[in-house]
């Protein structure tokens, strides 16, 4: 339950490769801090008696049953790689307890490609049979109107050779801002994200990226957007909690698997 206008649940803040990688781990992260062990970024959010989830990596079974999380009535992909798309069969469970056994799905044109590409089972009017997904595909709109008080506002954000879905959740005069996976800020992203109570970004590491934001672009991203908070996500294991956690202004905060954020 929660008392405020949202509530958001940071069910995994990790890069595609989680962390730590597979193998030894040459970075030097401190492992003993257990907001160190990230599985692949999904965010979970309820507002005004609706619960949304974004993406489903490789993890996702598991991050709903650490964060009980057992009802999802719309799922937006921001984008098809791997990491946000993986574990989408395991929305089934989520089917089957639907009304009519369907998740309404969201996403872009690639996002769609590769759902249809990854999961043709569950594209029919109804599951193939009971405990099988059934999702219902849409291409996400500019607004989508959930309830008479909450929507969720959509905006193509540059990711390599590919555009992420960036988010921005509206609810009782409160936003959250979800930018994962990407290297710029179009002027219409930066319009969208102006006055968030939270903003969500990517931050990959400290070095520069091709197609992700580095430490320092992700701070001159939270300059420019002036949130009232900021947290960094999508994070490799060269950005140790404790070490940059203790050096950030009191606005911004590195994010960690199983947070939970009311406003």
């Amino acid at each position: 339950m929660y008392s405020g206008a949202m509530k958001l649940v940071f069910m995994g803040t990790g890069t595609s490769q989680g962390v730590p990688v597979i193998g030894y781990d040459h970075s030097g992260i401190d492992l003993s801090n257990p907001k160190n062990w990230r599985t692949r970024s999904s965010i979970h959010l309820y507002a005004d008696g609706t619960e949304v989830q974004v993406d489903a990596g490789p993890e996702f079974r598991l991050q709903c049953l650490k964060n009980s999380v057992s009802r999802a009535d719309v799922f937006i992909l921001t984008h098809g790689h791997a990491d946000h798309i993986a574990g989408m069969d395991d929305l089934r469970r989520f089917c089957d307890v639907a009304p009519d056994n369907t998740v309404d799905v969201y996403s872009n044109d690639y996002g769609i490609e590769r759902i249809r590409a990854m999961f043709p089972y569950a594209l029919g009017d109804r599951p193939t049979q009971r405990g099988y997904p059934c999702f219902n595909v849409r291409k996400m709109p500019e607004t989508l109107g959930i309830t008479e008080n909450f929507k969720i506002r959509s905006t193509p954000l540059p990711h390599g050779n590919i555009e992420t879905l960036g988010l921005s959740f509206e609810c009782r005069g409160r936003k959250v801002v979800y930018y994962t996976d990407c290297k710029l800020l179009p002027p219409r992203a930066v319009e969208l994200a102006r006055g968030a109570d939270i903003l969500i970004i990517d931050c990959l590491r400290k070095n520069p990226h091709p197609s992700h934001m580095s430490f320092d672009e992700a701070m001159a991203a939270v300059d420019l957007l002036a949130p009232k908070t900021a947290y960094f996500t999508h994070l490799t294991s060269h950005i140790d909690y404790g070490k940059v956690e203790p050096t950030l202004p009191p606005d911004r905060h590195v994010a960690y698997d199983g947070l939970t954020v009311e406003l």
